[in-house]
């Protein structure tokens, strides 16, 4: 057995609104008061739920917010209007737009459609672009962010370690897999053509392991070590209808050295991400960095 530390998203989540919310009160001193478009289309609990996290938090700093709800039967033209409608309103500073789209939707349009400078979600290619020339001097993608952000809280070492990342997609595998370069990781990444017995060799070779299938319980000990950091980025619902990651907590717990629980987690972090990102690009409009 190994004593497990468990890396707790929800500290880290705290310390960073505790930063932003004295950030906001020095902003609102010289009358700049940032604020979050949501644009939602139906009423999908999922994203409602994933709505009422993101209002509590900003809630809770002081971020201003307005949610635009859409029928659920809004055309593509429908939604590029009312999106081109936000970036045009000087009031708002950031967008997020709840994904996945209706099947009939154009999504790489929708992405270059986002202001640049709103695109708090990291969706707009030019935004991911600075990502792949190793610039993160702008708005990064929230999730990769809060992965980052959580291993420098706990004082774990990127440089140098050897990194398996089991996703490729533009929303977590590869832009993060560009951030912990730029922290001088080696990074190796897994995705769902890479055959089993090989994500295992990869993973137990690595010194962090970033799981983001979306495959419920999908790892077991068998693809660590008793040295391995685990990261466990994924969530779906499990063959019992609760709610898990990617990794099988119960069964790794007491066999690594370091592992992120299912719940509270990446998840607040990531939240978090997106009001720090809001707050960003109203400050560099305002050139105050």
């Amino acid at each position: 057995m190994v004593e497990t530390i468990v890396l707790k998203g929800t500290t880290v989540a705290n310390k960073i609104k505790d930063e932003l919310k004295k950030e906001l009160i020095e902003l609102s001193k010289i009358g700049i008061y940032p604020k979050l478009a949501i644009l939602r289309i139906g009423e999908d609990p999922s994203d409602l739920a994933y709505e009422r996290g993101i209002t509590k938090n900003a809630d809770k700093i002081g971020l201003d917010y307005c949610i635009d709800v859409l029928d659920e039967n809004v055309s593509h033209e429908e939604y590029v209007e009312n999106l081109n409608r936000l970036n045009n309103d000087e009031s708002v500073s950031g967008i997020l737009l709840f994904r996945p789209f209706p099947k009939h939707f154009k999504p790489k349009e929708i992405y270059n459609t986002i202001a640049e400078e709103k695109d708090v979600d990291c969706l707009n290619s030019r935004n991911l672009g600075k990502i792949f020339e190793g610039d993160l001097s702008g708005l990064t993608p929230c999730t990769p962010w809060a992965v980052i952000e959580l291993l420098k809280y706990y004082d774990i070492q990127m440089a140098g370690q050897n990194v398996c990342v089991i996703n490729r997609s533009l929303v977590v595998g590869k832009p993060l897999s560009m951030m912990l370069l730029e922290y001088n990781a080696t990074v190796t990444i897994c995705h769902t053509s890479t055959e089993p017995e090989k994500i295992k060799k990869y993973s137990r070779n690595a010194d962090i392991v970033v799981c983001a299938t979306g495959n419920a319980k999908m790892f077991d000990s068998s693809y660590f070590t008793e040295e391995s950091i685990v990261i466990d980025v994924g969530m779906s619902m499990d063959e019992d209808g609760n709610m898990s990651g990617d990794v099988d907590f119960d069964e790794v717990n007491g066999k690594v050295p370091f592992i992120t629980p299912v719940f509270g987690g990446i998840g607040p972090v990531t939240t978090t991400g997106l009001l720090r990102n809001t707050i960003r690009a109203e400050k560099r409009k305002h050139n105050l960095g």
